[in-house]
């Protein structure tokens, strides 16, 4: 049986269901259940009893309506926001609940994996610039940020502008994932290997490492459809680490968990187009080797300081 919190019988569809109970999922979760019928997919059931029970986020307690595999409700609309590992997964789960539409939320470029899984209907990938992170039992938000969606999700888009997110339909969606996979390949890998909030990436002796980093993946971005220009794109990743300067990037909560981080859906992603156009990537190549050498190899170094300097 799947676990439900409220009274009343259990729906069996509901309009949006959200898969990923993580600290984002979270977030999106207690803004958009008072605006419209919400289903929220946790990875187990005995994660779905302790968020059935209530969950603080933001200061306040939130008790999502909650199920999880293989007892999930239909739903007309998913919204994936599950780590990269666990995408296919997801796009499994996700396709078995009869949706309109499937969207990720989610880092990195993971569309295609959707897509291989999710035969059926619309799927489609959006960018967000919110945060939230873990603290304790806890969820803290730390931006509502901007999210952008593909054409065909404009029920979802709605419901996020209600709940008072800003978000709006983007025709050139394309372009903008791939905005957003820099800022992922830049800001994710440094703020995990150096265990900093985004802010602190704006000072020295980080910033050199993030401008390097914008630099080389540039050039490969732009040949896949980037609408920057350098001196823009440097700009975007400075202003998006500052406006996010007290968020603790995804990549660090999953190395301070002990968790995979997603660093094949990000910078692999980027390393693969790279492959495609021939060229070579030292500085990502070192990042994602350090990366991968803190999810499994030698025990990590004390965590360091998390104080903002945005």
């Amino acid at each position: 049986m799947p676990d439900f919190n409220g009274a009343g019988p259990v729906p069996r569809r509901f309009p949006l269901a959200i898969l990923g109970a993580g600290a984002l999922g979270l977030h999106f979760a207690s803004r958009l259940a008072p605006v419209v019928p919400l289903a929220l997919i946790a990875r187990s059931a005995n994660r779905a009893a302790d968020l059935a029970a209530g969950v603080g986020v933001g200061g306040h307690d939130f008790q999502p309506t909650v199920f999880s595999p293989p007892s999930v409700p239909e739903a007309d609309w998913v919204l994936i926001l599950v780590k990269g590992p666990d995408t296919e997964a997801a796009g499994r789960l996700a396709a078995g609940m009869a949706p309109r539409g499937v969207l990720s939320l989610q880092n990195g470029l993971t569309e295609p994996a959707l897509r291989s899984v999710c035969p059926a209907g619309r799927v489609g990938q959006g960018i967000t610039t919110a945060g939230a992170y873990r603290d304790g039992a806890r969820v803290v938000p730390t931006a509502d940020g901007t999210t952008l969606l593909p054409p065909g999700f404009e029920p979802v888009a709605a419901w996020l502008v209600e709940a008072g997110f800003e978000a709006r339909i983007s025709p050139a969606i394309a372009a903008e994932r791939l905005a957003k996979l820099l800022v992922n390949v830049a800001i994710n890998p440094l703020a995990a290997i150096f265990r900093v909030t985004n802010g602190a990436l704006l000072a020295p002796p980080h910033r050199v490492l993030l401008d390097a980093l914008v630099d080389e993946a540039w050039p490969v971005l732009r040949r896949e459809g980037l609408a920057l220009d350098l001196g823009a794109a440097r700009e975007w990743v400075a202003e998006v680490a500052a406006r996010t300067g007290a968020n603790r990037a995804s990549m660090l909560q999953d190395i301070l968990a002990g968790r995979a981080t997603e660093i094949e859906t990000i910078t692999g992603a980027l390393l693969a187009m790279a492959a495609a156009q021939g060229v070579v990537l030292p500085t990502h190549e070192a990042v994602r080797t350090l990366v991968r050498r803190l999810e499994g190899g030698t025990p990590p170094p004390p965590p360091i300081a998390l104080a903002s300097r945005a």
